[in-house]
């Protein structure tokens, strides 16, 4: 294959850069590894930017359409009582409120508004190189092995990233005190409702309501899943019904391991984003904590800034230089930094004393935001709206 842009990778943000370049009228293709987007406990919180962001790019209608749960605030819950730290209904936004979409759904819908030429189950193992900058990829496809020549390469294959590994970029890594088991569990009507935060002595779950069930994230220190497992499932159930009694009566539900999916919890930042001919963003660019849910977020702003840079150069008959690859990463290094930096100072806070058995009592800015419902908007808007909000550039 030859085209302008080779993205690999067919996340939130290589979906939503090859919509935004193809309506420029950029060539692209967009490279898949798996054959579906259908995968369970990925990201899926959709915040008010991006809300915004798809109303600009003509989807909202369709967004709403998809299957969906709206959440105005988070609560938290210490022994001390519940504290409700963010309110996104407090923004002036046209959307305020946290969607939470399958993402599969999302990026189907992404992948069919824009008749994007996706080639799934195309599994990129090296990149191609030719006088001192990359000039594509080459895999192993569903008829064998394939090569793409790209005037330009963007990694948008997420934290294990090929194209990164190819590249042996440098990275700054920021160590993460938590790593965090998923699962579902029915949910009732009597149940709480929005994202809710439970804090115990040793424990911390995070229960993310979806109208019929609930996803659950049990928080558990660095390296603890082997040790976990190793004691049962049944001492894991009774730490589930410990940590959230409104959930004891359900945790017998959970029958095997195959029920728990494990996500090691990773937070670094490239150096350099970007070499002659390729370009990295999202994950791929910088690993984000699951903190506030905004990795996808970040990542579809990151793709938009891209686009704006990108499609400009093609339309004059060339590939983006080096110069003009770095100001997508000028631009986007304050929101991507500032944002790990509040995820560190919360996961400092907040969740390694969960987990460590330090003494459970609800941290003073906690303890403030609880007491002054105006403050509510302020976290609000750090998460979801972020520090630098992208626009989607008008269509060619």
């Amino acid at each position: 294959m030859s085209t302008d842009v080779c993205i690999v990778g067919g996340g939130p943000a290589g979906l939503v850069l090859a919509l935004l370049l193809r309506r420029q009228g950029v060539r692209c293709v967009v490279l898949e590894q798996h054959t579906t987007f259908l995968r369970d406990f990925r990201g899926d919180t959709v915040h008010p930017s991006t809300l915004q962001l798809m109303d600009e790019l003509g989807l909202g209608e369709r967004v709403e359409a998809l299957p969906h749960r709206k959440v105005s605030e988070f609560q938290v819950r210490y022994p001390a009582g519940t504290f409700r730290p963010a309110d996104f209904s407090r923004l002036r936004t046209p959307h305020p409120y946290v969607m939470f979409v399958p993402q599969w759904d999302f990026l189907e819908l992404l992948a069919s508004a824009g008749e994007l030429p996706i080639y799934r189950k195309y599994q990129v193992t090296s990149v191609r190189r030719a006088a001192g900058r990359v000039v594509g990829v080459a895999g192993d496809g569903p008829d064998g092995a394939f090569e793409v020549d790209a005037a330009l390469t963007v990694a948008c294959d997420g934290r294990h990233s090929t194209v990164r590994r190819e590249l042996a970029l440098r990275s700054k890594a920021f160590g993460t005190p938590i790593d965090v088991l998923w699962f579902r569990l029915p949910r009732y009507p009597e149940d709480p409702e929005g994202l809710v935060g439970t804090v115990g002595d040793r424990r911390l779950v995070i229960g993310i309501d979806r109208g019929e069930h609930w996803q659950l994230g049990f928080v558990v220190p660095k390296g603890a899943d082997e040790a976990i497992r190793a004691h049962g499932l049944g001492a894991f159930r009774e730490s589930v019904a410990a940590s959230v009694p409104w959930l004891a009566d359900r945790a017998a539900m959970l029958a095997t391991w195959d029920e728990i999916r494990t996500l090691t919890v990773r937070m670094d930042r490239l150096y350099r984003w970007h070499v002659p001919g390729c370009l990295l963003i999202g994950d791929a660019a910088h690993a984000m904590s699951p903190v506030g849910g905004v990795g996808i977020n970040l990542a579809i702003q990151d793709a938009v800034a891209a686009a704006r840079v990108i499609a400009p150069a093609f339309l004059r008959g060339r590939a983006p230089t080096s110069r003009e690859l770095a100001r997508v990463q000028r631009r986007r290094t304050f929101p991507t930094a500032g944002t790990q930096l509040v995820q560190r100072l919360l996961q400092r806070a907040v969740l390694q004393p969960a987990v460590e058995g330090r003494p459970v009592r609800p941290p003073l800015g906690l303890r403030v935001l609880d007491r002054y419902p105006l403050l509510r908007a302020l976290p609000a808007r750090v998460i979801g709206v972020g520090l630098l909000p992208e626009h989607a550039p008008p269509p060619r």
